[in-house]
């Protein structure tokens, strides 16, 4: 990463251990290896285990589970460094921290020994199943149903688009438990635990996307699933509570992802213009690629800032939702363009699958789409900033 990367608080000791051996481990396992699983569509299953090994995977797992507590600030930090490397190797770990956040918010002593703790045992996946064919950024919209019987749920439905989908070890669904055409969301749905082990679970294949490829993502059926009323999520009803309030603590780490991408891409763009000569001289010393890796650089500052004042926020115990919209919203936009520009200043070699740079602008793309498109974070910004307004004595 370039030399200029700073933080706005000054980082521990132990913090810094942490970035150095993301960072070692995104220059010695990820990159050699990241075009190979980016041509072929394989899950990085040896890399992942290795980042398990090293304590790079399940970093917010509480301790009386076995995991290591990190806060947020923290987690971001390792990712930014992760997605530095490959976007698509990030993105399959942290998908692991999205399925387990609601385990986190709202599971019992018991859920959370049995499901967290399995996962610092060995090195196992799970995924988060809200995403339905019909039903992405309208959450309402979801039709997969829960039925109560007695002491367990009978579950129905398909979800789409499930990243880690083909190799989780368990699911956090959310299912509508409400009959009723009027219930508001807040209270017609409910988050269970379902293990891909039960009966009637079965993940589609493997989708092949534009970018992020070493990232499994899939559709999973769920047909007459016997689910246990232990492992309904806090209480029936209390599902989109839960669901929604695990991006508060799971964008940020998103954003971060996109940022390290944004550096990358910068990287990648400075390095080559220092290289490459037309007209006589390095094309860094023409002004108008000059101009396009300051605006890059300004783009991958400012995207790290507002990563960090949203985990900070959330990390102090306060509400971050506004903060983390506008992370996710600009570090989107931000790693896009980024991308983008990099390929441009590449020119020809841009375009060409032997320059890493056409592979982040494929990457780049699904930022602005999953864990909230940059259209809903920026309704979520506008009803956060006018609920202020309205509250503030002018």
């Amino acid at each position: 990463m370039c030399k200029f990367s700073v933080y706005f608080a000054e980082l521990t000791d132990e913090q810094r251990e942490y970035q150095d051996l993301a960072r070692k481990f995104a220059r010695e396992e990820i990159v050699p290896v990241a075009p190979h699983y980016d041509k072929t569509g394989e899950y990085p299953v040896p890399v992942l285990k290795k980042a398990w090994e090293l304590g790079l995977m399940n970093t917010h797992i509480p301790a009386e589970c076995g995991g290591m507590d990190l806060g947020i600030f923290d987690a971001c930090m390792i990712t930014e460094e992760l997605a530095y490397g490959c976007t698509g190797i990030q993105t399959a770990i942290e998908a692991n921290s999205l399925g387990q956040m609601p385990v986190i918010i709202a599971g019992s002593e018991e859920q959370k020994k049995k499901y967290l703790g399995r996962m610092t045992e060995e090195p196992l996946m799970c995924a988060y199943g809200v995403t339905e064919p019909g039903a992405g950024s309208d959450v309402a919209g979801i039709k997969t149903k829960a039925v109560k019987k007695g002491d367990e749920y009978i579950l129905n439905g398909q979800k789409m688009w499930i990243t880690n989908g083909g190799h989780a070890n368990w699911y956090f669904v959310l299912a509508r438990t409400s009959d009723d055409p009027k219930m508001p969301a807040g209270k017609a749905f409910t988050g269970f635990i379902v293990d891909r082990e039960w009966e009637g679970v079965t993940p589609g294949r493997k989708e092949w996307n534009m970018g992020q490829r070493a990232s499994d993502t899939r559709g999973i059926t769920f047909e007459d699933v016997r689910v246990p009323a232990e492992n309904v999520l806090g209480a029936e009803g209390m599902g989109f509570k839960i669901a929604m309030g695990a991006f508060d603590k799971t964008r940020p780490p998103v954003a971060a992802g996109a940022t390290g991408l944004a550096q990358r891409a910068l990287d990648e763009a400075t390095k080559y213009a220092l290289e490459r000569k037309t007209m006589g001289k390095y094309i860094a010393e023409h002004q108008a690629i000059g101009f396009m890796l300051a605006e890059m650089a300004i783009m991958v500052e400012t995207s790290r800032l507002l990563t960090q004042r949203s985990a900070w926020e959330i990390d102090q115990g306060r509400r971050n939702t506004y903060y983390a919209s506008i992370a996710k919203a600009y570090a989107g936009d931000a790693a896009n363009k980024c991308a983008t520009d990099a390929v441009q200043i590449h020119g020809g070699n841009g375009f060409n699958s032997d320059y890493p740079v056409e592979k982040l602008m494929r990457d780049a793309k699904i930022y602005q789409i999953y864990e909230g498109t940059a259209q809903i974070q920026r309704l979520i910004i506008s009803r956060e900033l006018l609920t202020k307004a309205k509250q503030t004595q002018w």
